[in-house]
């Protein structure tokens, strides 16, 4: 073969693929993310030794389709691969191949076109056409997420997603900057700092968001419900959030009877939260509980290890609470509760959920409302149900991959339909703005209290309902439930 032309090898050591002059390693890094998306089990990863047979018959494929890549615009083109099998590799590479060669070569701005940024940015837009949760991170993303694996960091307190490919806050978390500024569930970041996040990555806008405590930022937001744009100039803290939260005995007058009906929230779901719940059940159980509420609205996720355990503080020994599933059926993994866990006297439960409950939030209500173990009400989940699975590459970038989806105990699919409650109660802007206001009272002033104050929270009220009415059929004789491994 020419020495102008490409060339390959492969090795399972170092997957290089496009081999040539002053390119070699950037098509090499790109040709192993676009394996790793497309052709995960490519027969050519399983090439081990240069001299071995299987190499022969790659290397002459290889040269009969790419050919050299220095062609005259003007001789005929190559066949054209369009018909052929859309899984072949080699073919399909080679015409990607071939237009950042003449992208690189032929593009009016010289200064736009380093083979790098071509790489970069032709990973980066094969991962957003999958998902909005599939990306590309360059090395100085991926080492800034590694950086920030820790429980705290300095930023405004939100979680974010990408939807429809607008950059939307999942929820804030409670009493954060971004919570005490506005900031609600469900709007849309359409600037950060003067800069639009409609042409950048979920991680570079998190990256803009994230920063030193006590620097500011200013963000742009579209609020669907009312259509408004808002301006927020956000002072940047460190977030470290308690996730269980409020754990009370509701007084009479919010409970609207003398049975004593137990209430705590969970902000989200960290290391602690489980054995944190379980020590503010046991201290409510005490106190004479005779049914739960479990707040989950604006609970934006966290660690599903802590969620099932979360589920597993209601629920028997050895039940499935959520199992995920990929391409391959084989590699579905369940997550059960466990064998020796000891399930707590059965009480009436509620779980409140909204729109702004996402991720481990939705596998605690999905499980309970499948296992028929409590009564799932407010809104319709955000429909955060997939695994993505983080691959560095050879240059220190890396990708996010989609490789699995969760779905419930009764087999319904979390992920873009998230959980529909069983009793829907739909709050409107200004009865969920009080609720989050309510969670950090003490940072109101007088004139905000007095404003929120009277502004009811319907689904609490239709939960306390709900329970009240279970309590009153349990009263009667023969109608008391009975759950399997109740104590």
């Amino acid at each position: 073969m020419p020495p102008d032309c490409l060339t390959s090898y492969f090795c399972k050591k170092r997957p290089l693929f496009f081999i040539r002059r002053g390119i070699c390693k950037e098509l090499s890094n790109f040709s192993r993310a676009l394996f790793q998306v497309a052709v995960a089990s490519s027969l050519l990863h399983s090439c081990g030794r240069f001299d071995s047979p299987l190499y022969g018959q790659i290397s002459q494929q290889i040269e009969e389709n790419l050919a050299e890549v220095e062609t005259d615009p003007q001789r005929p083109q190559p066949e054209s691969v369009s018909d052929n099998d859309p899984n072949d590799a080699l073919s399909n590479i080679s015409v990607l191949s071939r237009a950042l060669h003449i992208i690189q070569q032929e593009y009016v701005d010289v200064d736009k076109v380093d083979y790098r940024s071509l790489v970069h940015n032709a990973i980066a837009g094969i991962l957003s056409s999958l998902d909005p949760h599939s990306q590309f991170m360059s090395p100085e993303s991926f080492n800034a997420m590694r950086e920030e694996a820790s429980d705290q960091f300095g930023g405004l307190g939100i979680k974010v997603e990408q939807r429809g490919g607008t950059l939307t806050v999942l929820s804030p978390i409670e009493d954060s900057p971004a919570a005490r500024a506005g900031v609600i569930s469900g709007d849309q970041i359409i600037e950060i700092d003067g800069k639009t996040t409609d042409k950048i990555s979920l991680a570079e806008s998190i990256r803009l968001l994230r920063g030193p405590p006590g620097t500011s930022v200013t963000v742009r937001i579209f609020r669907p419900e009312t259509k408004e744009i808002k301006h927020f100039k956000i002072i940047r803290e460190i977030i470290k959030v308690e996730s269980v939260q409020d754990a009370t005995i509701l007084s009479p007058e919010v409970a609207r009877t003398n049975r004593k009906i137990g209430y705590a929230r969970i902000t989200q779901f960290n290391e602690p939260t489980a054995a944190d719940l379980k020590r503010k059940l046991d201290k409510l159980e005490v106190e004479g509980m005779e049914a739960f509420i479990l707040d989950l609205r604006n609970n934006p996720g966290g660690l599903i290890e802590s969620a099932v355990d979360t589920a597993a503080e209601f629920l028997g020994p050895d039940q499935l609470v959520v199992y995920t599933e990929g391409r391959d059926p084989s590699q579905r993994r369940e997550y059960r509760t466990p064998k020796k866990a000891q399930p707590r006297k059965w009480f009436p439960m509620v779980v409140l959920v909204n729109g702004g409950s996402a991720s481990g939030s939705e596998i605690v209500a999905g499980a309970l409302r499948d296992l028929n173990r409590a009564v799932v009400l407010g809104e319709t989940t955000f429909g955060k149900g997939s695994v993505q699975t983080v691959q560095q590459l050879g240059d220190g970038s890396a990708i996010r991959l989609t490789t699995a989806k969760y779905y419930t105990p009764g087999r319904k699919v979390i992920h873009e339909y998230g959980i529909t409650p069983s009793v829907v109660v739909v709050m409107s802007e200004e009865e969920e703005r009080a609720m989050m206001a309510r969670r950090s009272e003490e940072t109101l002033s007088d004139e905000q209290k007095a404003r929120f104050k009277n502004i009811r929270d319907p689904q609490m009220e239709r939960a306390v309902d709900v329970l009240n009415a279970l309590l009153a059929i349990e009263a009667k004789p023969g109608l008391r439930h009975s759950s399997k491994g109740e104590r």
